[in-house]
């Protein structure tokens, strides 16, 4: 959740280190705060709320140390005050550490430290960091060839939880230690200069060579080079990769925020994932499969069931997945959230397969729901061994790590923290997904595969044109909206999680209550929450429920409340129910989703943008979320 910087080299750390900082805030930004070692002395600053006020206090401030630690907080033990801020110190400030994470055992070590003497400042678990790696050096300087490097991982081991921890001591200017325990933490590799970080846009500008700590391990930093050690002390032998990425991929280029620009990326995403999953060339008749996502026999075939877990925006697509596993493949499709998945987990049923589904490949609860999942399975007998496959962005986290089999989705990064594109990719991992397995089973003809392919090559063009032709149109209409303070959002079969979509998307950056149902259940109990203030926005496309969806709507219209249509513009009976139109292309039903969303976010872009509000680094939330 955290954003965690590290810098050693023969540049001034400050400038890299807040530039850093930026690339990551969209992780947290309660509070910040830098560290670097000046003429034998740490030299700390940190601030209350966003990552310019930090700039602020250190403006005009002149800091030639060449080595230096930041973070950018969200917070989860303390309030978002500077005392709870990063880094934290020991007693004697000589040495200070930064996490990303949660330390679960703290209380005990905490209560260990004072009973021995040490005085806390802050209420957060980070802190018994510093002051037990203190306690370990002075042993460690006795006899360890590296003292600080032993101290830290002495400490390490006796830590339970997730966390990413960088370390520097004044006593030990040339080194900074890095450890990672089911937190993300990446190395960047220059020339007499190296680098850590939560994750690679911080390191693009400077690097493309990069190395991901595994569990377990730790590095050592210092102006020649990175060592890799095991929790254990052993020390490992690893190579950096090269990152595949532009600069230019993590700027706004000209647009106001990193969403919308996001948002109008979708038709690349859509194009990308095309290609990289199906076969551009595939007709009926053709005897191979249309798709080409790479998954063996062993994990598809005779599949009886599917279980996606997963979290927030990504729980929606797997929504959206179950519909297309089962209305194309017939495969029976449960959706569960990760975090509850963990404490009530499905009946173990045989040749199931178990998909998680996280953009960022880090999600704590998606990845100890899929650990459980393999380890209740692993000494089971043959047909209920653990399936596992892995959806996300990427591929080279924690996910695809974990488990064997993996489905790029080819978004590229998304620094917003409301998910937009990456969503999109999800759902087109999903139908490649469902068409390969619906290839397999034979449970369409290839005639029908072939016009279910022919209508996921219009979708990119057909996405283009609704940004040509209604973004403006929808940020006139959020003119409309500047005191709502309640929205409901209703779609029925595959576009029901759309619904949800669209009201998560407004909520998370508006601060607007909005809730998502299927339309059919408005008369069951949230029909009592309309009247003239409440507006109702309805995905309506022509299909099994649009007549359904239409009288839905006529209900909500009885109550007074003004009804906003997402649907094509040319369906009489839908524009005689709707007040406010927002236009569509025609499409199949089963392809709506990836059109339908696009207004909804747009929408929910524009009457936040309307409010003044930062649409995106929303009030209390992260992008990635790496505590349970």
């Amino acid at each position: 959740m955290c954003g965690i910087v590290g810098y050693i080299g023969t540049q001034e750390a400050s400038g890299i280190l807040l530039e850093g900082l930026r690339k990551l805030e969209y992780r947290g930004y309660d509070s910040a705060g830098i560290a670097t070692i000046l003429e034998g002395e740490i030299h700390c600053v940190r601030a209350k709320g966003k990552l310019h006020n930090l700039e602020e206090k250190l403006a005009g401030e002149t800091n030639p140390a060449r080595t230096g630690i930041a973070h950018t907080r969200w917070a989860t033990h303390g309030k978002p005050e500077e005392y709870n801020a990063h880094p934290h110190m020991d007693m004697q400030q000589r040495i200070a550490v930064i996490q990303n994470g949660i330390i679960e055992n703290y209380r005990e070590l905490r209560e260990e430290l004072k009973a021995r003497g040490c005085e806390f400042r802050s209420e957060t678990d980070t802190e018994v960091v510093p002051h037990l790696i203190a306690e370990e050096l002075s042993k460690a300087e006795k006899s360890a060839e590296f003292p600080l490097l032993e101290a830290v991982r002495s400490v390490v081991n006796k830590l339970q939880g997730a966390f990413a921890i960088a370390v520097i001591c004044a006593d030990y200017p040339d080194e900074i230690i890095v450890a990672r325990q089911q937190a993300p933490v990446v190395l960047g590799f220059g020339q007499g200069e190296f680098y850590c970080a939560s994750d690679t846009p911080a390191l693009i500008p400077y690097t493309r060579a990069v190395l991901n700590l595994e569990n377990g391990e730790l590095a050592r930093m210092t102006p020649i080079g990175v060592e890799i050690y095991s929790f254990e002390g052993q020390r490992l032998k690893k190579k950096p990769r090269t990152l595949d990425v532009n600069p230019v991929m993590v700027e706004k280029q000209g647009f106001k925020h990193y969403m919308l620009k996001e948002i109008y990326e979708q038709p690349g995403v859509v194009r990308a994932c095309l290609e990289a999953y199906f076969d551009t060339e595939w007709s009926a008749a053709k005897a191979s499969s249309p798709t080409k996502i790479g998954l063996s026999d062993t994990v598809l075939d005779d599949l009886q069931q599917v279980q996606i877990i997963a979290c927030g925006t990504s729980w929606h697509a797997g929504l959206v997945g179950k519909y297309l596993l089962e209305q194309l493949a017939g495969i029976p499709t449960s959706v569960h959230y990760a975090s509850e998945y963990r404490y009530s987990a499905s009946p173990l049923t045989k040749n199931t397969l178990t998909i998680g589904v996280t953009q960022s490949g880090e999600t704590a609860d998606t990845l100890a729901a899929l650990a459980m999942e393999q380890e209740r399975r692993s000494t089971l007998s043959s047909g209920f061994e653990a399936r596992l496959l892995g959806i996300t962005n990427r591929p080279e986290s924690s996910l695809g790590h974990l488990v064997p089999n993996i489905i790029e989705t080819h978004a590229g990064i998304e620094i917003g923290v409301a998910a937009t594109k990456t969503f999109v990719a999800q759902v087109m991992a999903f139908y490649s997904l469902a068409i390969d397995l619906t290839y397999r089973r034979q449970a369409r003809s290839s005639e029908a595969l072939e016009q279910l392919l022919d209508g996921l090559r219009q979708l990119p063009a057909q996405i283009e044109l609704i940004l040509e032709s209604q973004e403006r149109y929808i940020e006139e209409l959020a003119h409309d909206f500047a005191e709502t303070q309640d929205f409901i959002f209703l779609g029925r079969g595959i576009n029901f999680p759309i619904a949800l979509e669209g009201a998560l998307k407004l909520k998370e950056i508006s601060y607007i209550h909005a809730e998502g149902y299927p339309a059919g259940e408005m008369k069951h109990g949230p029909i009592a929450l309309l009247d003239a203030k409440v507006p109702v926005v309805t995905i309506a496309m022509p299909g099994t429920v649009f007549e359904k969806v239409l009288s839905n709507a006529q209900e909500a219209r009885a109550r007074d409340a003004r009804l906003i249509g997402v649907t094509p513009m040319d369906e009489q009976e839908a524009a005689d129910t709707f007040d406010t139109l927002i236009p569509v292309p025609h499409v199949d039903e089963i392809l709506s989703p990836i059109l339908t969303v696009i207004p909804l976010q747009l929408l929910a872009y524009h009457i936040a943008a309307r409010r003044g509000l930062d649409v995106d680094q929303p009030r209390n939330l992260a992008k990635s979320v790496t505590v349970e």
